[in-house]
């Protein structure tokens, strides 16, 4: 599980550096390309576009360095890992885009309300945003395509910022060519819905990695697929109390498995592993799974927590048959704690069994005996 872990987060992170630098390069020569463009030719919508694409540099660079600190390995320090570092950078990047976008709207209203303010751009600026929506359009496919295939959230966040550069700069293509026809309030109109999508985007990827940072569980479709991986273990009898968790495009699950209740202790760790082994298999950012076995459902069975442990039942058992004969004679004693009870099998040798009639006899003299303490339940006795 734990070489799977490394290859998984080794994979993602030589992606994620790959398609992250691509895209810096590209929102760096956009940003500069249309700041400077934005400037000369007179259009705030197109400066507005250039410091979106600038946001989109600076979350490259947040992008980079939390792959670089989630793909490490747990350590002391951080047992379950480093995930956590790219759920803070995403959340980082919605906050980010979110004040920008303020900004942004802020400064294209009060040049609304100042008509002498208003900028009045020329053909330069279109050909400029028309080139911004090509670049920035095969960036969020490249983006997107390499997320689904390295299941991380923070690259498909960073590929919807592209998107959103994309359609922002489409804004802009609408409100200079409003204004080249005369209206000059329509490229204030178009800053402020660039700020207006910025904003939205924002909101987008921080709420869902608000959520992560505090533990909420995985999708429904997903929760069902663990289900079902977990139901076809032979063995399964049922399961419940599942909870699950994501981090940095990782997910763990911890959840309590009924099963037989005299199995052995071997072959109930055996259940417990090939559940592990089947959700780490089949369910590929699967990267951490704890699996308690239950001989009986405790969240309706009756709880077994003060009942004495063995040595304590022992001792209460010699005292309840010291008046049995024969008892002495048992080589083993299995005690199985189930419905807020103690059932206790004993195991004598075969040259001890008399015929049923004794057996039953000693069975029967056996519960007898046990009527002055209530945390005994039932008694079966074996010979062989």
């Amino acid at each position: 599980m734990t070489v799977k872990t490394e290859t998984w987060a080794a994979l993602r992170f030589r992606e994620t550096k790959r398609v992250t630098l691509i895209g810096a390069v590209v929102n760096l020569l956009l940003s500069a390309i249309k700041i400077a463009f934005g400037w000369i030719a007179q259009s705030q919508a197109l400066l507005a576009d250039g410091i979106h694409s600038l946001s989109d540099l600076m979350s490259d660079a947040l992008v980079w360095f939390a792959a670089a600190h989630a793909a490490q390995g747990p350590d002391s320090d951080h047992p379950y890992g480093h995930g956590r570092y790219e759920t803070l950078a995403t959340l980082g990047l919605g906050i980010l885009l979110s004040l920008v976008a303020v900004g942004i709207i802020w400064d294209a209203s009060s040049r609304l309300f100042s008509p002498e303010r208003l900028l009045v751009p020329g053909s330069l600026a279109l050909a400029v945003a028309l080139m911004s929506v090509a670049a920035k359009e095969w960036l969020y496919q490249f983006t997107m395509r390499v997320s689904r295939r390295v299941k991380s959230d923070m690259l498909r966040a960073n590929a919807w910022h592209h998107r959103s550069d994309a359609v922002s700069s489409v804004v802009v293509i609408f409100g200079v060519a409003g204004t080249m026809a005369g209206l000059p309030y329509l490229d204030a109109v178009a800053t402020i819905g660039v700020g207006l999508m910025i904003a939205h985007i924002g909101w987008g990827l921080g709420w869902p990695a608000m959520q992560e940072l505090v533990d909420a569980g995985l999708e429904e479709e997903q929760l069902e697929q663990i289900r079902n991986t977990i139901l076809s273990v032979n063995g399964v009898k049922a399961i419940h109390m599942l909870r699950t968790r994501s981090s940095g495009g990782l997910a763990s699950a911890d959840v309590h498995v009924l099963v037989n209740p005299k199995l052995s202790v071997s072959e109930g760790h055996m259940i417990s592993q090939m559940v592990m082994d089947n959700l780490t298999d089949d369910i590929e950012q699967m990267s951490d799974v704890t699996v308690h076995i239950d001989p009986e459902d405790d969240e309706v069975a009756t709880p077994s927590k003060d009942l004495p442990m063995r040595d304590a039942a022992e001792q209460l058992l010699s005292q309840c048959w010291r008046e049995v004969p024969g008892v002495v004679q048992h080589e083993r004693m299995l005690l199985h704690y189930l419905d807020g009870k103690i059932d206790i099998e004993l195991f004598f040798p075969l040259h001890a069994y008399r015929g049923s009639d004794d057996a039953q006899e000693l069975t029967s003299l056996l519960q007898s005996g046990l009527k002055e303490q209530s945390c005994f339940g039932k008694v079966r006795i074996y010979f062989g």
